[in-house]
């Protein structure tokens, strides 16, 4: 999910942490426990650091080790010692680590639910996961967690019946989303009547859904409007010829091979040589590739020049 849900939701878990009498009537450790929830809620994205070492450095590590298995447990260690002792309340470290442990870990699980996905299985596996269930911004859980804290801070709402109740709509719209997400899998297969491995992705609208169906011979896309699917553009596959060959090695690609998924791939001639442009279908969005690598050779094949990531505005869609 994006920074303002993922902190505004480590606000909610503090909230949510009023549950435990020890936290209810100890305002030093409540205090705590809302900087340990608030920063266990974005550790998992202090990996964008790794942009400073370039595009290609930050597509590898991303969502990856920082969000795998081992790190759902160093986190909150790294993040509840020094708020205990900070805070005074080393006696509650097992409070504090176990509030922050939930923070990373839903963290983690809601990033799961979204179109990019995260490497949450490694060490064992450095596959992919994403259940393309949310959108990356989710107005709905942002308005009820938005609520729920301001009835709270602002109000001195109470916080045992408010957060429950904010927690278990949230988990409900997440199952109602999946319901929604394999119904409209079934209505893609069914209208368009083709094999193959179909994604049905997410819009900020709650019953606008885009989809790509990956067959044997191309990839198919298009949009669901309510139970209306849309079917836009076919790409055909292209065979992997030797000018195509000749960018396999390059950095920027090879970065986008280890996270691609539904990957399109052509190439044209131009003045000075070729352009081959390498693009992850998953994320097609108004008979655009928005995102992949674009590589210029020369004559001899030769690498000139290579960009690698979005070719769209930060604001423009898609959000992922």
């Amino acid at each position: 999910m994006d920074t303002a849900s993922h902190l505004l939701l480590g606000v909610t878990l503090a909230g949510l942490a009023q549950l435990t009498p020890a936290v209810a009537h100890d305002p030093g450790l409540a205090q705590a426990v809302m900087v340990a929830t608030v920063v266990g809620s974005h550790a998992p994205d202090f990996d964008t650091v790794a942009r400073l070492r370039g595009i290609s450095f930050y597509i590898r590590f991303h969502r990856g080790i920082t969000h795998s298995i081992p790190a759902l447990f160093i986190w909150p260690l790294l993040i509840s010692l020094p708020v205990a002792w900070g805070f005074g309340q080393m006696q509650h470290i097992g409070i504090l680590y176990g509030c922050t442990l939930a923070a990373v870990v839903l963290h983690v699980f809601l990033d799961m639910l979204n179109a990019y996905g995260v490497q949450c299985v490694r060490p064992f596996s450095r596959k992919w996961v994403h259940l393309d269930v949310l959108a990356i911004f989710e107005p709905f859980l942002f308005a009820i967690h938005l609520a729920a804290a301001i009835w709270w801070l602002g109000f001195q709402g109470d916080a045992t019946v408010l957060f429950p109740v904010a927690y278990g709509l949230t988990f409900a719209y997440i199952a109602l989303r999946c319901w929604q997400h394999q119904r409209q899998v079934k209505r893609v297969k069914s209208a368009l009547n083709t094999a193959g491995v179909c994604h049905v992705l997410p819009s900020l609208h709650p019953f606008h859904w885009r989809f790509v169906i990956e067959a044997e011979q191309r990839f198919y896309t298009g949009r669901i409007e309510y139970d209306h699917v849309l079917l836009e553009d076919v790409y055909s596959k292209q065979c992997r010829d030797e000018i195509i060959q000749a960018t396999v090695g390059v950095d920027g690609v090879r970065a986008f091979l280890g996270f691609a998924q539904r990957i399109h791939v052509t190439w044209k001639e131009s003045q000075d040589g070729y352009e081959v442009t390498w693009s992850d279908v998953r994320f097609w969005y108004n008979r655009k590739l928005p995102f992949g690598v674009d590589v210029v050779l020369d004559r001899e094949l030769n690498v000139v020049d290579h960009r690698l990531g979005w070719r769209k505005k930060a604001w423009d869609p898609p959000f992922v």
